[in-house]
Order: structure tokens, then sequence, then C-alpha cells
């Protein structure tokens, strides 16, 4: 089972357990940087909780999720058609001024992580924002049923400059706002960068 197959399998209670998580502090950091109307990519939407705050703040949302079942469940919460599409595999070309990858980029491997963030440079248009969220600390490996990747600040902005594509425009630690953490990680790192 890999980390989709996971998604796909528990995507009900994925979908409970993250629905009403209120992300609206860190939301805050992000839209700072954006005007409203802008296009803002929801990438690994899960429930489709935070691409319903998006469109109901005046933004134009396209939420995408990698796994088939976890996008049936946001297309019923947001009334929108949701994009599915393996984060690996997306080629999109300035089309956004925004990128919200919240907890959505913890299962790519360390050594996929640069193309990644190359897809989502090409997704943005210049000088676009990127926020995104990851585990803090140093795991990299199988937890459970899932593979994950934990990076600490030290390493995060050591890929950031060596992607060469952005500028970090912060960078900081939030506690878990979930009810128990499956990872065992009680912390995450928040990470604002901008296209150059």
């Amino acid at each position: 089972m890999d980390s989709l197959d996971y998604y796909n399998k528990y995507a009900s209670n994925i979908f409970e357990d993250t629905v009403e998580q209120d992300m609206s502090d860190i939301m805050e950091t992000f839209l700072e940087c954006l005007e409203e109307g802008d296009a803002i990519l929801d990438l690994g939407c899960g429930s489709g909780r935070d691409t319903v705050t998006f469109y109901e703040r005046g933004f134009d949302v396209t939420p995408l999720d990698g796994s088939e079942e976890m996008c049936k469940l946001a297309e019923i919460h947001t009334d929108m058609e949701v994009l599915h599409m393996d984060f690996r595999q997306m080629e999109f070309d300035d089309a956004f001024d925004g990128i919200w990858a919240c907890a959505s980029l913890i299962h790519i491997p360390k050594d996929e992580i640069q193309d990644v963030l190359t897809r989502i440079a090409e997704a943005l248009k210049k000088n676009g924002v990127v926020y995104m969220s990851f585990h803090e600390g140093e795991f990299e490996g199988f937890s459970g049923e899932r593979y994950f990747s934990d990076y600490e600040e030290a390493e995060m902005e050591r890929i950031i400059k060596e992607s060469g594509r952005f500028k970090l425009l912060k960078i900081w630690e939030t506690k878990d706002k979930g009810q128990g953490s499956s990872h065992g990680s009680e912390k995450w790192l928040n990470v604002l960068a901008r296209k150059k």
C-alpha cells in the first residue's frame, strides 16, 4: 500500500478528521501575499475545507488531489470539480498566483521534492507565492501504512535555495491542529516562498 492507497481506503475517516480544522491563522499569512480574485491552486485539497474558504473569500480556486476517493468527497463538500492528479505529474504553466500545499507534500520522498518544487514553480505566475507545510523533524520512511518525509528548518532553507526558483519569505513552526497525531509529530514546519 502506498500513501495514495491509504487515502483511498480511509477517505471518509480522513474527511471527518480534517474538514473542521481551523487553518485561518496560517491562511491569513498566505493570503496577505495575494489579492482578491487571484487564482489559487489548492494542491492536495483533501476534504476541500480550504477550497471552500478561498472561494468564499473571493479567490478563483482550483482544487486538486492525488486520491480519487478524496476527490469524490471534496467534490460533494465544495460543489466544485476537483482535479484528480499525482503532484509529480502535474503540468501547469504560469497558471496560478498562489499555491496552497497544506500538509500535502509530506509523503513525497526527499529525492523527489526538487522535481515537485520545479512543477510548482512552473505552475506559478511570476512573483507567485507557495505555502507548504511538513512535519518538523529528521524522519524519512514508513510510519504505519504511509511514507513520510520530515524536515528541519535548516534543511528546508537549503532545499528552497538549491531549487533556484524561489525566495524564502517566511519559515515558522506551529503545533499540530489535529485530534491526536497519527504520525507522532507534534510540530509542523510552515514555509512561505515567492517565485523569482
